[in-house]
């Protein structure tokens, strides 16, 4: 859905949730959906500032949430930093076929710089969305490493 749609729809995220909270009741009763709630809302506080700079889509956010329902906090952690490690990898990979790495690494120490000087965020990328395409080139689908890390963790690897 990301890669045809550009979006993930909520409807399907709503129902992978009440899925998650669902079978976390039944394992553990109301417990299990007090460790799903917690592990949503600090998948939330710790994504939420990534998105407002626009690191992150809104749905990448969600499905990270959608994760949480079905999983304990650590897990949750654990999807994270392979989800982050995996996107980086493909962020990489795409960068060297596409011959911007330079570019781009230039462009994330001079945000970077300019974040540290003024002290305030802005948005990442904001001067590229001017130009769609370019904005739209430089972008990978997070849902695809979102779901490398969740096959990769419930497969036993980590």
């Amino acid at each position: 859905m990301d890669f045809v749609y550009d979006k993930i729809f909520n409807g399907w995220i709503v129902l992978g949730i009440f899925i998650g909270l669902f079978f976390r009741i039944l394992e553990n009763e109301w417990s299990g959906a007090y460790h799903a709630g917690v592990a949503m809302l600090l998948s939330f506080c710790l994504l939420y500032p990534i998105y407002k700079i626009g690191a992150l889509g809104a749905g990448d956010v969600k499905l990270f949430l959608m994760t949480g329902s079905f999983v304990s906090v650590e897990r949750q952690f654990y999807f994270m930093g392979i989800s982050f490690a995996v996107g980086a990898l493909f962020s990489i990979g795409k960068m060297v076929s596409e011959e911007n790495f330079k570019e781009r690494m230039q462009y994330l120490f001079s945000y970077l710089f300019d974040v540290l000087c003024t002290k305030q965020w802005r948005l990442y990328g904001e001067n590229l969305k001017q130009d769609y395409q370019k904005y739209k080139s430089n972008k990978i689908h997070f849902a695809l490493p979102i779901c490398i890390s969740v096959m990769l963790g419930l497969g036993g690897f980590f």
